[in-house]
């Protein structure tokens, strides 16, 4: 088993639904009732969803208080039963909840059940409910430290909890029960909430500690857990609450609490953030080695091409290197032609054309004649020149290719100096 059940009886814990990949599961309790820790998982839930990045379940386990299903106003959704289990409600969000009260006739029909009874159906909603493929399963657990609390830190893997506190002096006695309680059973404490810190007066925006001065992040630092924040007392959330659309909470409270639940280790110790870096990382490394290859395949295809430049007036070559029309550009592959371009010249100026050519890669020029300091030019710029050819372009091509092309070094002497058409 993994880290998170090594110091409690592995032979308690139920095994999941085989259909099931739950990657985390966050038991969200307190150490009395009426704290607020079904509004904290019902909040929680809500925002993680909200991220687009995670696939979110809420599990009711207070069975004799439930309270979920009104939050999201699913009091009358009902589950669908299969032969191989039972699906879970899904919220106007896509958040998957489990509740017992999506089971009874009525929602006000009380749970009048003792303990053992109570465990159980945490149990089969483990194991017999088919969440699917989850990123973060939160449970809402009754209060204190009884049955059902007990139930679940014994039968089900849980990766952390988070504690729900009010500001009281009291409340905070309590709170240090669930702490130890967690401690004992060698369960993860992700962190301590404290609610209804404050209200905010609508006419000065002063904050009024209605519960007086608060005592939950002494508690915290006393038992080393993380403080997680306040949340106020806000009218707003009541009556989302009351109507069943806490999924449309626009405020944003918790940013700790969620935080603290993104860098949580899933299977193979990995946080979300850390496996989404490492995603990156690894795209970007394929990317880069897609380019690398790339590349290599273009430079080792642009070795294989040989390109030909032919001097060329109207079809054939040009006798004339210096006042050609252009230059017919074949690029060879294979001792084959595989493509042809047309070059114009562009004109009357001393060392161009060597300098054009080579940028163009051109690897031979053929022409009928051509002057000693052009070829010594071309030469310079590693690109071998041919002379002396004459005929259509296309069957100098072929000549050249068979290696019946050979150089006869003929000079241009159209002008004075045997080096003029260099020029061109």
């Amino acid at each position: 088993m993994s880290e998170k059940t090594d110091n409690r009886k592995t032979d308690m814990l139920v095994e999941n639904h085989p259909l099931n990949q739950i990657k985390r599961t966050v038991a969200v309790l307190s150490g009395k009732g009426g704290v607020g820790k079904s509004l904290i998982t019902a909040l929680l839930a809500v925002y993680m969803q909200r991220t687009g990045k995670y696939r979110v379940g809420v599990m009711d386990a207070d069975i004799t208080g439930p309270s979920i299903p009104k939050l999201f106003g699913a009091d009358d959704f009902r589950p669908k039963a299969t032969d191989q289990g039972m699906f879970p409600v899904r919220t106007h969000s896509d958040i998957q909840l489990m509740s017992i009260n999506l089971l009874l006739e009525s929602p006000d029909a009380p749970v009048l059940w003792r303990g053992p009874l109570l465990g159980n159906v945490i149990k089969q909603f483990w194991n017999e409910v088919i969440w699917g493929d989850l990123d973060f399963m939160f449970l809402d657990m009754p209060p204190g430290t009884g049955d059902v609390p007990l139930t679940v830190f014994q039968s089900l893997p849980l990766d952390g909890i988070i504690i729900v506190a009010s500001p009281q002096e009291l409340v905070s006695m309590i709170v240090k029960k669930a702490i130890n309680m967690a401690q004992m059973m060698s369960i993860p404490i992700i962190g301590l909430i404290e609610n209804m810190s404050h209200t905010v007066c609508p006419h000065c925006g002063k904050e009024i500690a209605l519960f007086g001065e608060s005592h939950t992040e002494d508690v915290a630092k006393q038992f080393n857990i993380p403080f997680l924040g306040k949340m106020p007392i806000d009218p707003d959330l009541a009556r989302l609450s009351d109507e069943g659309h806490i999924e449309r909470i626009h405020k944003y409270y918790l940013n700790d609490a969620l935080a603290a639940l993104e860098k949580m280790p899933v299977h193979g110790g990995i946080s979300y953030a850390e496996r989404e870096c490492a995603e990156l990382e690894q795209k970007e490394s394929i990317r880069n080695e897609e380019n690398n290859n790339e590349q290599k395949e273009n430079m080792n295809s642009e070795d294989k091409i040989m390109r030909i430049a032919v001097a060329a007036e109207a079809g054939v070559v040009s006798q004339h290197f210096g006042h050609c029309e252009g230059f017919t550009i074949v690029d060879v592959q294979d001792n084959k032609p595989v493509k042809e371009e047309f070059l114009a010249n562009p004109g009357h100026k001393p060392g161009l054309l060597p300098k054009l050519l080579h940028e163009k890669k051109v690897n031979v020029v053929i022409a009928g004649g051509m002057g000693g300091g052009a070829i010594e030019l071309f030469n310079e710029n590693c690109i071998d020149v041919i002379t002396g050819a004459e005929g259509e372009v296309a069957a100098v091509i072929d000549q050249y290719l068979a290696g019946d092309l050979v150089s006869s070094g003929s000079v241009c002497h159209e002008h004075s100096h045997s080096d003029s058409c260099g020029g061109h």
